[in-house]
């Protein structure tokens, strides 16, 4: 018996064809043939819904360029992800890539500079094929379980999403989340887990959200759900895809703050757009919410349209900048990250940091008397406690 062809795929492919295998990109339903792809490309609309861009399998690679230039229509071709077989696909047709138009559609450039561009193009390769196909990648229909479960299990009526970084976790978003589960029923975070390098761990996020969230937030009120950011999601057509995506998984509204990228205007045929203009016959609510800023006149949390006092009184939430303290082993003000939350990213970016844990804390913390032998999660609290010591400064 003659072994089958093989295309080989990686993660990020899979997931994005998971995740439309599964629904949850829909209209899509399927890899689209050399005649729809154009026809999105010129229109970025696909059964009368807008879409941005053409949704393709085109694997880069000597290997699948040699294998693609060999299909025939109807032949069954196995997919491989890291050395294993995670799929198949029946060959409908194989057709070429027009690379320029495909990378302006998706991030509005095609400057090899720019990160989305630099990585489209060492995935990218020269030739799609398209036809019926089916992948094996248990995550995402775990995820679309939880969720279904959730709204089923609270009743909700009313279901509100976050597409959420947190890199790190700041008060700003804090305030973000107790505002959007103060006027719905259950909020969905999903937690962005790029297939590139971050500047914090998906785990490190992921346990310092979750912290929050069952310490701090009413139960059955909010579920994180690991979102991983594949190409689809990325450029200035991201809120779209976020948009579609949280609507797919059931949701009503889509939380994004009025300071996001995604928001700006752009020309779309020679008239000026805005991401509403491509969201508004896709059913689900998009509702922006201010920027958040700590203001030492007011001393708390405002929002920028409400605060009389100039940006000369605002502390903002840059993420990288809070970034770079922890990263610098920096403890941030609790104004800007909550104690736990800082203690929790610490303790696990530096483990074993201190070599005399143990007697660094008896010389330095007050203690209940008893012998105690903290972590360094538990360290890091008792610190922050001392810097929040005021009689003396």
């Amino acid at each position: 018996m003659k072994s089958r062809k093989s295309l080989y795929i990686d993660t990020e492919a899979l997931s994005t064809l998971a995740l439309v295998q599964a629904g949850l990109m829909a209209p899509i339903d399927r890899l689209m043939n050399k005649l729809e792809a154009r026809e999105v490309n010129e229109t970025k609309v696909y059964k009368g819904v807008p879409f941005p861009f053409a949704f393709v399998l085109a694997p880069k690679g000597k290997k699948n360029h040699g294998v693609l230039t060999s299909l025939e229509h109807g032949e069954t071709v196995d997919l491989i992800c890291e050395k294993r077989k995670v799929g198949q696909i029946i060959v409908d047709e194989t057709f070429p890539i027009n690379f320029t138009k495909r990378l302006h559609n998706i991030y509005g450039t095609t400057d090899p500079s720019h990160p989305g561009v630099k990585n489209t193009l060492a995935r990218l390769g020269e030739l799609a094929v398209c036809g019926d196909y089916h992948v094996d990648y248990p995550i995402i229909e775990d995820n679309k379980k939880r969720v279904n479960d959730m709204i089923s299990e609270t009743g909700a009526k009313f279901v509100s999403s976050i597409m959420l970084t947190a890199s790190p976790l700041n008060r700003a978003h804090e305030r973000m989340i107790r505002q959007t589960i103060a006027e719905s029923d259950l909020l969905i975070i999903f937690l962005r887990k790029p297939f590139t390098m971050d500047a914090l761990r998906y785990d490190i996020r992921y346990n310092a959200l979750k912290t929050f969230i069952d310490t701090y937030i009413p139960k059955n009120k909010t579920l994180i759900i690991p979102f991983e950011n594949t190409y689809i999601f990325t450029g200035f057509n991201e809120i779209f895809s976020d948009a579609n995506l949280a609507k797919n998984y059931g949701c009503h509204e889509l939380i994004v703050g009025k300071n996001h990228s995604g928001l700006g205007l752009h020309y779309d045929k020679n008239k000026l757009a805005s991401v509403f203009d491509h969201c508004k016959n896709i059913n689900i609510k998009i509702k922006t919410i201010d920027e958040y800023v700590y203001c030492n006149i007011c001393n708390t949390l405002v929002s920028t349209t409400t605060c009389p006092h100039g940006q000369h009184h605002h502390v903002h939430y840059h993420s990288a900048s809070i970034m770079q303290l922890i990263q610098s082993g920096v403890i941030p003000p609790v104004i800007l990250v909550r104690k736990e939350v800082s203690a929790n990213i610490l303790a696990a970016l530096f483990p074993e940091r201190f070599a005399n844990l143990q007697q660094m804390h008896y010389a330095l913390m007050p203690g209940s008397g008893l012998l105690e032998k903290p972590n360094d999660e538990q360290f890091y609290l008792k610190l922050i406690e001392l810097y929040q010591t005021s009689s003396l400064t």
